[in-house]
């Protein structure tokens, strides 16, 4: 069979590697054709565009960009009807990919949503536009299923492919002496996989390291952004280690996680966590009226409870994330809580082998 598929961003290309991987083991005669990242691209699929080219974030953000989104949207949609796909495959990137999603099956393309689009979080009216022009939807949050039932809608939920990915991990031998850290307690900190979210969490989580005297800070860094991202931290001599963040965080004792994927990344590697997040304030202030839930750290919303601290905005500054740090490093009953929480959240997840699940299941249509 031949399948275009669409992810946006690096989590969401890291997952559409993992299911092409399950595809191909199933189809070995499958052939893939779409806009993904690197990931996606060593599994065999023929780009038609890199998703670094258009990433972007925040409501002020997308409208500021739109042309650079409108380009695309032609773009793989003429891309698509020249590849005439038996099927779609879409991986998060919830915007975009509706768009593209409504395009398919207005042309009798079958669409398959692999991680589909928040919906839960606000404008919870769009499950409708989900249910119309989706043919198959393979949820990764637990939640999710009774969520969409409320539309009459039938979704697969198959496992969170972060518990695959983790499964496989295999940590570095020699992790210090490669990246030339000393044996002080290692404090990880996640500010992001975008340039914009680098540059807005960067400059207070430098901040909080004086504080800190006697651990040593470690950034995840990604190597697919412009190095001069980091220069807040290079310029200080803060370590940053490229694509290393599951060995970052077998390490570390404790971290500063901004909000998405890798809060739930850290809390299955069971680091104490405080989430930040912080946009521009016209993005920070649409985003406040139309977010329907009482959290943004998935950590949180699996628990259904507070289990890490979230530091939004305002909040996000040196001296609470620092009290908040020097909180789970310093209380015992602290931490154990959070490491129960943790331990509710993975097993909220299930043990499914995700990427395997929606596989077999695409096949099976």
């Amino acid at each position: 069979m031949r399948y275009y598929l669409i992810a946006g961003e690096r989590s969401g290309d890291l997952h559409a590697a993992n299911l092409i991987h399950e595809i191909k083991k199933l189809d070995p005669a499958s052939e893939f054709r779409g806009m993904a990242g690197d990931y996606a691209a060593r599994e065999g699929v023929e780009l038609s565009a890199h998703y670094k080219e258009m990433a972007l974030m925040g409501f002020v953000e997308v409208v500021l960009g739109f042309r650079k989104v409108f380009k695309y949207l032609n773009l793989i949609k003429k891309d698509l009807l020249e590849f005439k796909p038996d099927a779609l495959i879409l991986v998060d990137f919830g915007g975009f990919n509706m768009r593209i999603a409504k395009f398919a099956k207005e042309n009798n393309i079958p669409v398959h949503y692999y991680i589909p689009p928040k919906v839960w979080a606000w404008n919870q009216k769009r499950a409708l536009k989900l249910k119309k022009y989706t043919d198959q939807i393979y949820t990764i949050l637990p939640f999710e299923q009774e969520f969409f039932s409320k539309f009459d809608m039938s979704v697969h939920y198959v496992g969170n492919p972060l518990f695959d990915e983790i499964k496989k991990f295999k940590p570095h031998d020699f992790f210090h002496q490669k990246n030339q850290l000393n044996y002080q307690p290692i404090i990880a900190l996640l500010p992001g996989s975008r340039k914009q979210e680098v540059t807005n969490m960067l400059s207070t989580m430098m901040g909080v390291i004086p504080k800190f005297p006697n651990a040593q800070f470690v950034i995840a860094g990604v190597k697919n952004l412009d190095g001069g991202v980091y220069q807040p931290a290079l310029d200080l001599g803060v370590k940053i280690v490229f694509d290393q963040t599951y060995d970052l965080l077998h390490h570390a004792t404790a971290a500063v996680v901004t909000s998405g994927t890798a809060t739930l990344e850290t809390a299955l590697f069971r680091v104490p966590q405080v989430v930040v997040y912080k946009t521009s304030n016209i993005s920070y202030a649409i985003a406040k009226r139309l977010i329907k839930v009482p959290y943004i750290s998935l950590v949180n919303l699996i628990a259904e409870k507070e289990v890490v601290k979230e530091l939004i905005q305002g909040d996000m500054n040196v001296d609470q994330v620092s009290n908040e740090l020097n909180a789970i490093l310093a209380s015992v009953p602290r931490k154990a809580e959070m490491l129960d929480g943790y331990t509710l959240v993975k097993d909220r997840i299930g043990g499914r082998n995700a990427s395997e699940e929606t596989a077999r299941l695409i096949l099976s249509k």
